[in-house]
Parts: structure tokens; C-alpha cells; sequence
């Protein structure tokens, strides 16, 4: 489990734990990992997808200790910035492109030989609705998860005929601390878009990911996409005064 030490992640180490799971949880807030750790008797491990060091750590500690992998979750993303493409920061999409795209890719590279020693093997990409569609200001983290999107797709080829599913869940609007982090800990403007209306939460996506790994071998859930009830799309929302 990638990004582990909070939102979807954190939830959904919880979910399996819970479900009887044994769970590895990575992040960058050692901290926060050790304590949710401890409440679920998971193994906490530094990573950080931007970095390739970090991640052949994280996937070497995995095999040392357990030798193969039966579930990768990839969760860890972000998005940074609201700003149309004339007025972007190449921070921000270098950051986004990093972590959602190439941090996804570089894990599930390093863990397809430990999946390949696993009996059966499942692949949770962490997606987006923004994975197919696109709103104004969202260029960086629309492209990212069109990527994931694409990846997803692409691994579904590559691996048909092993024992291994891929699924991609999407999510919409989900109140995290994904907003906080877009908008660099302005807490007004991350409050902003759950205003008037009952967004998901992380436990709903958690939901979905234990969902989709406890299906028969033989059914994959190439794609399942979640949203609350008062969202449409990217830029239709029913919300109340």
C-alpha cells in the first residue's frame, strides 16, 4: 500500500487489515505510519515514489521479509495547484507527473516480479474521475490520471494470461487532505469545494478496493468508478443553499 499515512491509504490498510490482510503500508510520514502500524498490525516502511532509491528500499524490505506480494495497491498522488495551463508552475506538474504517473509505474515495476511469485496477484490503480474527464485549472492532475487510466489499461494487456487482475477504482469528489494539499494548506479554499453537499469519504473508497480484491479468481473488476450522489461530473454538482 503506497501513500499510506493518510486519506484513501490509510483507510484502506485499515479495511484489509481488518479483513485479515497482512499489510505493508509506505509513506513519507514515518510518524503517522508507525501509529497506524501499531493499530493494525501492519509493517510500516519509508517510501517516497519520487524517488527510485526509496522505492527499490521499500520493495527489497518486502522481499527479504515476506517474498512475494499478492495485492499492490497503488495510492500514492497528489494534485497541486488550480491554475489554467497560460498561468501553470512547473513545480507543480513536474510534482503531479512524478508521483501519479512515474512513482505508479517505477512500484509496479519493481513489484511485478514479487507479484508474478504470488499464487494470484491483483493491481489496484488509484484513479480519478479526472482520469476521463477534464475541468479548467486541473491540466496537470487531469493528465496524470489520464495516465493512470492508460497504464491501467495497458497492464491489463501485458499480463493477460497470468494470474494477475488489474482494477482501477475512480473516485470523485472525496473529502482528504486532498484539497489542503492542492492549495499548499489554505484551508478556506480547500474547504471550498465540500460546501453544501455530502462528498465521499475515505472509507468509501476503502470500501471499494476490499470489494473488488475478494472476487472470485476468476472475475476482474476492470474499472469501477464512485462518486457521491450530489455529483455528476467533474463540474456538475446539486448543492443545497
Amino acid at each position: 500500500m503506497t501513500g499510506a499515512s493518510s486519506g484513501f491509504g490509510e483507510a484502506t490498510a485499515r479495511s484489509l487489515a481488518a479483513a485479515g490482510f497482512t499489510v505493508v503500508v509506505g509513506a513519507r510520514r514515518m510518524d503517522r505510519l508507525a501509529a497506524l502500524a501499531g493499530e493494525i498490525r501492519g509493517h510500516p516502511l519509508p517510501l517516497d515514489v519520487r524517488e527510485l532509491k526509496s522505492i527499490t528500499g521499500f520493495v527489497g524490505a518486502i522481499d527479504r521479509e515476506f517474498g512475494q506480494v499478492e495485492i499492490l495497491v497503488n495510492n500514492a498522488g497528489l494534485s497541486a495547484g488550480l491554475e489554467p495551463v497560460a498561468e501553470g508552475h512547473d513545480d507543480d506538474w513536474v510534482q503531479m507527473m512524478e508521483t501519479n504517473v512515474l512513482g505508479l509505474l517505477r512500484v509496479t515495476r519493481a513489484c511485478l516480479p514479487l507479484l508474478r511469485r504470488a499464487p494470484r496477484a491483483h493491481i489496484v490503480n488509484i484513479g480519478s474521475v479526472a482520469g476521463f474527464e477534464v475541468y479548467p485549472g486541473g491540466v496537470g492532475y487531469t493528465a496524470s490520471k489520464h495516465a493512470v487510466r492508460a497504464i491501467s489499461r495497458t497492464l491489463r494487456l501485458e499480463l493477460l494470461g497470468e494470474p494477475i487482475r488489474v482494477t482501477e477504482i475512480a473516485p470523485g469528489l472525496a473529502e482528504t487532505e486532498f484539497s489542503l494539499v492542492r492549495f499548499k494548506g489554505d484551508r478556506e479554499r480547500a474547504a471550498a469545494p465540500y460546501r453544501g453537499l455530502k462528498p465521499l469519504v475515505a472509507s468509501d473508497v476503502a470500501d471499494c478496493v476490499l470489494w473488488v480484491v475478494t472476487r472470485p479468481d476468476h472475475v476482474n473488476i476492470d474499472e469501477l468508478v464512485v462518486r457521491p450522489i450530489a455529483q455528476a461530473s467533474t463540474r456538475d454538482y446539486a448543492r443545497r443553499p
